[in-house]
């Protein structure tokens, strides 16, 4: 099976929730949170756990999990910003699914304090 390597940025709360899943899954999104935001390179995270995570709680974290690419294909790449700025518009309805697809784990690669 063919995967796609994803990162998150997250914060303590989001984290806490994919460790109770296991590091299988992510959690349900919000009612105010209709899109699910996985990026594609670990530097556009980065900045994102250090730069906003830090400031809203304190921490930031970034996690890495691969994605059947089968699945993936039913979305397009959205450039956010500049040619690095990649992520996927993932709506919240199809996250069960997303989580589905993940292939082994959710890992924890970097965190800021």
């Amino acid at each position: 099976m063919e995967t796609v390597t994803l990162w998150r940025p997250t914060g303590p709360t989001e984290l806490a929730l994919v460790e109770e899943a296991h590091w299988r899954a992510w959690p349900p999104r919000l009612p105010d949170q209709p899109i699910f935001y996985p990026v594609l390179n670990e530097d556009y995270a980065t900045r994102i756990a250090r730069d906003w995570n830090v400031k809203a709680s304190g921490v930031g974290y970034v996690t890495r999990f691969d994605v059947a690419k089968e699945f993936l294909d039913r979305y397009e790449v959205q450039q956010a910003g500049g040619q690095t700025i990649l992520e996927y518009w993932i709506p919240a309805e199809d996250l069960a699914e997303l989580n589905e697809n993940i292939v082994g784990r959710i890992e924890v690669v970097a965190e800021f304090r």
